[in-house]
């Protein structure tokens, strides 16, 4: 049980129905599709659009999601919304105009987005409610104004320079040539407009309408490559979700091209040490988890990609010999010194939502548009705020992970799901680009290795170690950070708060639902 003096939330508890996200107008559209009796798809698609408007930092239409869906009594089913560079994508091209990588504000980041046919085939297969009615409180918060949140506003300051790079940019997100503070209200109503009209015409406007034509005629003015047809071929894709044990549970990822497997191997990986015979917060447990982060990060870096391009073995990288391997590295006592990894951009933006319904179905679902405000260019006519997801590429000749047409890169964005037995009991997820994997495993041992609450576990302190770097939040204790520099770490203080977490908890025994919301964000868990 909590400490009631300290700060911290409460854990949200309901037993019909409940939502959980970053934002609280947002979780409260959610919840009223699931009062109104939809289901807990509806209430995603409902949360995942608001978010579009209200989040601009984080999310939007002109993104990518993945979703990871659980029936009672039936197995997962995972959604790829995973978009493609455009077929006429050259990474000699790139690597011959001087491009040692993609920056995140290049024209050439922007991948077609997946997120609005991902959300359409989602409810098609599904939910129960139509569009119009699903979209109605986004169309409203883009026309009629929407406020902006502390940590909302934070972000947006932090990005002035990027959304006031471009003419289009700068007039909806910066129109009185500042950023908004914390009840500031805000409008897009070229995205209302946008939102209306694939409410009423369905996904296609978006590929193939007057959408579309706007979002290429917009990129190809900036010197992009994107034709119609890159738009119009693009479908998500269900895919086989993956999974591993951990202390008894059942932990699912979406496959590769996502970086799901990683946090597979680090569970696969710490599921070889008890770590519950070391604190919660010590030494001893930060830098376990310090070096599996590393040794799966450094695999990812060299190996992951899309699998329609090139071979990623998902039975090798979870099987119990090559975890063996990987685990006979570490040393209790003493950082490893030979783990590499390759140097990517940060990218620290996105949105999750879990949604749990009476009917006991649970929906994990993740939507970015990869970095604060995407690539900072919006198209011309729609408002659509476009992401720059091929920053997850590599330049590199030859890397499985190079940039080519009509090749989806790799992805940071991972919603998960426990079950135990048949059942789902956890549906989570933890934004923060690189963060996910080991951010994701962290939450996970604070509930089942340390007994914390689902609320508990999303306010303890985080730490992030990759190749050379290793980042502690401030509120790691002075004595850690001292025991991690005689094992020879060298940690640094990060500069954001690493990631945000928001998730359900299902208590079958009892028939109730118990959430938690990261205070790193401004979202929150609401049910009933």
């Amino acid at each position: 049980m909590r400490h009631f003096e300290l700060p911290g939330r409460p854990i949200s508890v309901g037993a019909k129905g409940m939502v959980a996200t970053s934002n609280p107008a947002a979780a409260q559209a959610g919840l009223d599709i699931l009062r109104s009796g939809g289901n807990a798809v509806d209430a995603a698609v409902a949360v995942a659009a608001m978010l579009a408007v209200v989040e601009p930092t984080q999310t939007g239409i002109g993104g990518d999601c993945f979703v990871l869906l659980k029936k009672r009594g039936q197995p997962p089913v995972a959604l790829s919304g995973a978009g493609w560079a455009p077929q006429a994508t050259s990474a000699a091209q790139l690597r011959e105009s001087g491009l040692a990588n993609i920056p995140a504000d290049n024209v050439h980041a922007v991948t077609v987005p997946g997120a609005v046919r991902a959300w359409e085939q989602l409810l098609g297969d599904h939910g129960t409610r139509p569009l119009n009615e699903l979209f109605h409180p986004a169309i409203v918060a883009a026309e009629d104004g929407y406020l902006v949140t502390e940590r909302l506003a934070r972000d947006w300051a932090r990005s002035a320079n990027k959304v006031c790079a471009t003419p289009q940019a700068k007039a909806i997100f910066m129109p009185d040539e500042r950023s908004p503070v914390v009840g500031d209200r805000r409008f897009n109503p070229k995205l209302g407009r946008a939102l209306r009209s694939i409410a009423r015409d369905g996904a296609d406007v978006f590929y193939e309408g007057w959408i579309a034509e706007d979002i290429v005629t917009s990129l190809q003015r900036h010197g992009g490559v994107m034709q119609l047809e890159d738009l119009a071929d693009y479908h998500p894709e269900y895919v086989q979700p993956i999974s591993t044990d951990y202390r008894g549970y059942r932990l699912w990822e979406c496959p590769p091209s996502g970086q799901g497997i990683v946090a597979l191997q680090i569970a696969a990986m710490l599921n070889r040490f008890d770590l519950s015979a070391y604190g919660a917060l010590s030494t001893e447990r930060f830098h376990l988890q310090a070096e599996v982060s590393r040794i799966a990060y450094a695999e990812r870096d060299a190996f992951l990609c899309d699998p329609k391009h090139s071979t990623v073995d998902v039975e090798y990288w979870l099987s119990a010999r090559h975890i063996d391997q990987l685990v006979a590295r570490i040393s209790l006592e003493r950082r490893i010194e030979d783990v590499q990894c390759v140097i990517t951009p940060e990218h620290k933006d996105t949105v999750f939502i879990s949604v749990a319904d009476a009917d006991g179905t649970v929906v994990a679902f993740i939507n970015s548009l990869f970095d604060d405000f995407g690539s900072g260019l919006v198209a011309c006519d729609s408002g659509v705020l476009l992401h720059n997801r091929g920053c997850g590429f590599t330049l590199e000749a030859g890397h499985p992970n190079e940039i080519a047409g009509r090749k989806r890169p790799m992805h940071t964005i991972i919603p998960a799901l426990l079950t135990k037995g048949a059942e789902a009991v956890m549906s989570f997820g933890v934004t923060g680009g690189h963060f996910q994997p080991a951010g994701q495993l962290q939450v996970l041992s604070n509930i089942v290795d340390y007994g914390l609450s689902i609320q508990q576990a999303i306010e303890h302190p985080r730490m992030l170690a990759r190749g050379d770097s290793f980042e502690l939040e401030s509120t790691v204790p002075e004595s850690i950070w001292a025991g991690l520099r005689q094992k020879g770490h060298a940690p640094v203080a990060t500069e954001n708060p690493l990631g945000t977490c928001h998730a359900i908890w299902l208590d079958h025994d009892r028939g109730v639902f118990m959430g938690g919301s990261d205070g790193r964000r401004d979202g929150m868990a609401i049910g009933f």
